[in-house]
């Protein structure tokens, strides 16, 4: 299969070109474009179209993007090399862009409206890339088999209490990995490694699926609690279909840890590309990203919370209440990586 390609018309004027990864082919030496900017994303929300549609009214600058899988997205640029014409990458969980980062694709950003706008722990200390959504990783429970208060931190999902009622992805999933990746740097290697090894032992069932799934299992009683992001949850609520309604309305949210260190959120983010051809416009296109229009746009298209502060956030995620968030830096999660794969595989949590 080759690189497919489809143009969308958005709203009128402004063009949008989209193109789909086939598999990974040779490019000419990328040049400059004058009035572009070249985004690998590997986001697929429809909301994003309305977002480039935006940014290309508000600047003039067209917006081309390659959508495809995070790892897919990262190996291309590396193959692509020098010749890559991306100029950013767009992309969910600080693992990945810490990832991207380890194999030298980001360059440092130096931008005051970034480093204003976004906090300090949801950006790269060296500011090769920024966080723009909020995704915060909670516990949920059936309320037919859980009282709230009964459980308040992620280390008691280890607690023999729960043998049998833990519904939670498998360890190989990023968000997972970024999870076991905080709780390194609260609790240290040994205890991390310990209720990793309960987590095992209390699943309800075999890791199968992602989030939804487990909300799903939960609310219909194979176990009593579920592991998720909050936007999960919010998209059963707000289906069309009654079966998930009726799901999503059996669930309770627990912001864990608010008496220690708070609720591990991750980010959705981005980098200018090392080599981009368009890199002036790479940093406007991430400027604009930071503006209260755009993150409005990027919260609400997924039920997220923005990055900057006193942007609104969906009705029904402002529901679930306020938290406070653990304040560690996103770069963490990405450093302890590959510790937390060893941890989990060790503790046989699959």
């Amino acid at each position: 299969m080759g690189i497919s390609r489809r143009d969308v018309l958005l709203g009128g004027a402004s063009l949008v070109t989209v193109t789909t990864i086939g598999r990974f082919t040779a490019y000419q030496p990328a040049l400059a474009q004058r009035g572009v900017v070249n985004v690998y994303s590997s986001r697929h929300y429809d909301s994003d179209k309305e977002l480039f549609r935006r940014f290309t009214q508000a600047t003039g600058i067209r917006v081309n993007v390659l959508e495809g899988k995070d790892d897919e997205l990262i190996e291309r640029i590396r193959s692509e090399g020098r010749n890559s014409p991306a100029d950013v990458l767009f992309t969910v969980d600080a693992g990945r862009l810490w990832r991207a980062q380890q194999a030298g694709l980001f360059r440092p950003v130096d931008s005051p409206i970034l480093t204003r706008s976004i906090p300090a722990s949801l950006r790269e200390p060296g500011n090769h890339w920024f966080g723009f959504t909020r995704r915060a990783r909670v516990i949920m429970y059936n309320k037919d088999r859980v009282k709230p208060g009964d459980i308040t931190t992620y280390e008691e999902l280890a607690d023999p209490r729960w043998r049998g009622q833990v519904l939670i992805r498998s360890s190989r999933n990023i968000y997972n990995q970024s999870l076991v990746g905080a709780l390194i740097r609260h609790l240290g290697q040994a205890r991390t490694e310990r209720w990793a090894r309960g987590i095992a032992d209390n699943l309800a069932r075999p890791p199968q699926g992602g989030d939804t799934d487990q909300i799903r299992a939960a609310a219909a009683g194979v176990g009593a609690l579920a592991v998720s992001n909050t936007y999960y949850l919010i998209r059963l609520l707000k289906s069309q279909n009654p079966a998930d309604r009726e799901a999503g309305q059996k669930m309770g949210i627990i912001f864990p840890n608010q008496n220690s260190w708070g609720t591990h959120v991750n980010i959705s983010g981005a980098g200018v590309i090392v080599s981009a051809p368009n890199s002036r416009n790479a940093v406007r296109f991430l400027e604009f990203l930071a503006s209260r229009e755009a993150q409005d746009v990027l919260a609400r298209g997924n039920n997220e919370y923005p990055a900057v502060a006193g942007v609104p956030i969906d009705p029904v995620l402002a529901s679930f209440g306020t938290f406070k968030q653990d304040p560690i830096n996103a770069s963490v999660f990405g450093r302890n990586n590959e510790l937390a794969l060893k941890i989990t595989d060790r503790a046989g949590w699959a």
